[in-house]
């Protein structure tokens, strides 16, 4: 096992997203995870019945204890839930790890479309955690969201991913999968470059916590020294894998199968 993966989020008692996938997605990928939990929420594959938000202080004091004896090689943020949680996370990555790589998944819109944060909490997400990171993984209305732009077609998403990496982000992951069509169109863009990543379309509803995958092996992969294109190719062919072999678990938007094996 190589490569440390911090991992800051909240937790999912039904397993399939937070914590509980960025864990086992890591550990499927060879690295080892350490967690801040930023919330506990009571939800199934049906939906989220309740949230208790863990106080920002308590959120800092996580990262201190794993920063200060374990380390840490990359750090995954995921559901941040509210301005003060943010900032505490940013003042905290200040302190330790300035130049850590930083994995930002942008929890900001739920299934259901309503919005997990708030104006106050958007503009310190960007200017406190996006601005300073590695990469940033938004699906398509995460990214309508970051950037006021509409995004129906791949040429939209390069137009918001340039605008994304104006604000200092070194790559942006735009995920397509809320977009209409068989083929499932993911961007990755720097300021050097940018490539697709294409699947086809998996008719099924156990997609639950396909962001907070990907975005954790990502992480994995740069915590292991792994270069940003073959970490995110190798983070795709798990996610696609994982949602191909998914248990049926739930009578809703059910888990990937995290437990799933690629070659490396």
């Amino acid at each position: 096992m190589n490569g440390r993966v911090l991992i800051i989020a909240g937790s999912d008692s039904g397993g399939g997203a937070g914590i509980q996938a960025d864990i086992k997605t890591v550990t499927m990928l060879g690295a080892y995870a350490a967690t801040a939990v930023t919330a506990l929420t009571a939800q199934n594959t049906v939906g989220v019945q309740a949230i208790l938000p863990v106080p920002p202080d308590f959120v800092k004091q996580q990262i201190d204890s794993v920063l200060s004896d374990i380390g840490a090689d990359c750090i995954k943020t995921g559901m941040l839930l509210d301005h003060g949680v943010i900032e505490a996370v940013a003042n905290a990555l200040d302190a330790h790890l300035p130049a850590m790589p930083l994995v930002v998944d942008p929890v900001m819109v739920a299934t259901t479309g309503a919005r997990l944060l708030d104006a106050r909490a958007v503009e310190a997400l960007m200017q406190r955690l996006i601005a300073r990171a590695a990469v940033v993984t938004p699906n398509a209305p995460e990214a309508e969201a970051l950037t006021g732009q509409s995004i129906a077609t791949i040429d939209d998403m390069r137009r918001a991913a340039d605008t994304l990496l104006r604000l200092g982000v070194k790559a942006v992951v735009i995920k397509g999968g809320h977009l209409a069509g068989p083929i499932l169109t993911d961007l990755i863009a720097t300021s050097a470059e940018s490539f697709v990543l294409e699947a086809s379309r998996i008719e099924t509803r156990h997609t639950h916590g396909t962001g907070c995958t990907l975005a954790s092996a990502i992480a994995a992969g740069l915590a292991q020294g792994m270069a940003l294109r073959p970490s995110v190719e190798r983070a795709h062919r798990f996610v696609q894998e994982a949602i191909r072999t998914a248990p049926g678990y739930g009578a809703g938007h059910g888990p990937l199968n995290h437990a799933v094996e690629i070659k490396h």
